[in-house]
């Protein structure tokens, strides 16, 4: 092995660095074994990433096991849940790059031999992967692990349904005491949000892309089998480091592919879309919005996961977990077995050894999908000609057009649901929420939550430069690029205007003359920034469209 880490523990001048770390506890033969930090993303500010401290020790185990030497180090992360529908839900994306950057340089710093990094909640996947891919030493994701779902009135209920609670009150269908019991119920203990929410469809995608060991994932993180698979994975990471097993090695283009089809097949989150987009740059592979389209169009959806589905993340594990979709697609022809995974076995490898249970309903059949094609729709048009996102998981109609309600931020939308001031057919468009814009595109689930939980989610669509939850259900487009602050034809809606949505044609049109278009850019003035000062407004300066993963990594062009 040749490794990075001698640089800092290795030979007589370094006396002062290994002084400073056997004050630690490092001994002599620690520092002469590959050291592996572990990114931890816990925090103590959600149920998500709350048990990754106590699951630490187990991967630590595994790598002292293995011969390595572990060390562990902290980033940021903040709960979309808790956040949501405030200013504080500004800080969720934002955060992905900045954990991505700490834990580059912090592994640029100490110079790690391999990683681990620990994560549950929506931006501590995509910013470990980042992370990784950007680095390219030896490192793995251990993915925390799903909550089990609450229970009411005998029925499993997850964070959505408290969302969507909180409209079916303010419509007069629940009172407050029925509120307060679908509250205290819907999150029992630790673990991130309970369906094929972001977080699980990023542990879902990390599994097929080869950064994360098949059936891992999948376990819930208050099992006790979450500390098994914790140690494995710390062996593992120094088997990584021995190998030379590298990310890149690892996510190639067509690791990418069959990472697009898992979101497609398992009714994945829109955010699945700006995450790839964002990791694909890292990694230097080429990827564009439009492959996500060309794939959901030819891969059926297997699996019958909430939002919009019937069965909770933990449902699915007893099923068989994500390695079962993972033999699905395989046997299907859906994605390509020979791409490699971090145990250095194919895909097609890994899928041949898994085991189904018996019985189980999550899973559909390889010759009776849900739908023939996938949960992820593509739209363009005058709107949005760089493209937007659409979930079509549970959506059964494929038109809508009806006049704009025109928000310019999300708060005063959820006032309008919230106090019955949207009509059935409305097309509810929040502008100014986009990566620079918002800053950071908000999630809108208190808004989508309200509409769906008002009785107006079959019947109303909105429409957004900000982004969606992964519990988010019904017609709600995100993503729309160009976003308003940088000019996007949504800046000029108008209340009352006519907006036509075509799920066949995938097209979203204003239906206003090009020289009414024109004549309201005339008039037309740029926002100010809305922060000038701190991390939000670096993240404006920085932040790119969310057409290709609203990412702010800088790569320096190329002289000669």
């Amino acid at each position: 092995m040749k490794l990075q880490s001698y640089t800092i523990t290795q030979g007589a001048d370094r006396a002062p660095a290994r002084s400073m770390l056997k004050a630690v506890g490092f001994t002599d033969e620690d520092l002469k074994k590959p050291i592996i930090g572990i990114a931890n993303t816990w925090i103590e500010t959600m149920p998500c990433n709350i048990r990754l401290r106590e699951l630490a020790g187990p991967v630590k185990e595994g790598i002292r096991a293995a011969g390595g030497t572990p060390m562990e180090f902290n980033t940021i992360a903040i709960s979309d849940g808790v956040t949501m529908g405030t200013e504080g839900m500004k800080a969720s994306l934002v955060s992905r790059d900045l954990i991505a950057d700490s834990i580059e340089l912090t592994t640029r710093g100490y110079m790690f031999d391999g990683v681990i990094a620990m994560t549950a909640c929506d931006k501590t996947n995509p910013a470990a992967a980042m992370a990784l891919l950007r680095l390219n030493v030896p490192g793995l994701v251990f993915y925390g692990g799903s909550i089990l779902p609450g229970k009411h009135k005998d029925k499993f209920i997850t964070i959505q349904d408290v969302f969507e609670a909180v409209g079916a009150h303010a419509a007069g269908k629940i009172d407050a005491a029925e509120l307060l019991a679908i509250e205290n119920a819907a999150c029992p203990g630790a673990g991130a949000c309970g369906g094929q929410f972001t977080a699980n469809t990023m542990a879902t995608l990390l599994e097929l892309i080869g950064l994360s060991p098949f059936g891992v994932n999948s376990i819930p993180q208050p099992d006790d089998r979450k500390r098994e698979a914790a140690f494995e994975c710390g062996k593992l990471i120094v088997e990584a480091v021995k190998k030379d097993l590298r990310p890149r090695a690892i996510c190639t283009r067509a690791a990418f592919d069959n990472a697009i089809a898992s979101v497609a097949a398992s009714g994945g989150s829109t955010n699945a879309v700006l995450h790839l987009l964002a990791m694909a740059k890292e990694a230097g592979v080429k990827l564009n919005i439009d492959d996500f389209q060309r794939i959901s169009a030819k891969t059926p959806l297997y699996v019958d996961l909430k939002p919009a589905g019937k069965y909770t993340a933990a449902e699915m594990d007893a099923a068989g977990g994500i390695p079962v979709l993972a033999q699905r697609l395989v046997d299907g022809g859906y994605i390509n077995p020979k791409c490699k995974t971090i145990t250095g076995r194919t895909i097609g490898e890994e899928s041949a050894k898994v085991k189904e249970t018996k019985g189980q309903d999550v899973i559909k059949p390889l010759a009776s999908p849900i739908k023939k094609s996938g949960g992820l729709l593509i739209l363009k048009g005058n709107l949005c000609p760089e493209g937007s996102v659409l979930k079509v998981t549970g959506i059964e109609k494929k038109l809508h057009r009806g006049p704009a309600r025109v928000f310019n931020s999300e708060e005063p939308a959820m006032k309008a649901v919230l106090k019955g001031k949207i009509k059935a057919g409305d097309v509810i468009v929040i502008r100014y929420e986009g990566p620079k814009g918002g800053p950071g595109m908000r999630e809108m689930l208190g808004v989508t939550g309200a509409i769906a939980g008002s009785g107006l989610g079959e019947t109303v669509a909105l429409m957004t430069d900000g982004r969606f939850s992964g519990a988010t259900r019904g017609f709600s487009i995100g993503h729309m690029a160009p976003e308003a602050v940088d000019g996007g034809r949504i800046a000029i809606v108008e209340e009352g205007d006519m907006i036509a949505i075509d799920l066949v044609k995938r097209t979203i049109d204003l239906e206003v003359s090009e020289k009414e278009v024109k004549a309201r850019f005339k008039k037309w003035t740029k926002p100010e920034p809305k922060y000038r000062v701190g991390v939000f407004a670096k993240y404006i300066r920085d932040v790119s469209s969310a057409a290709e993963g609203a990412v702010t990594a800088f790569v320096f062009p190329k002289t000669r």
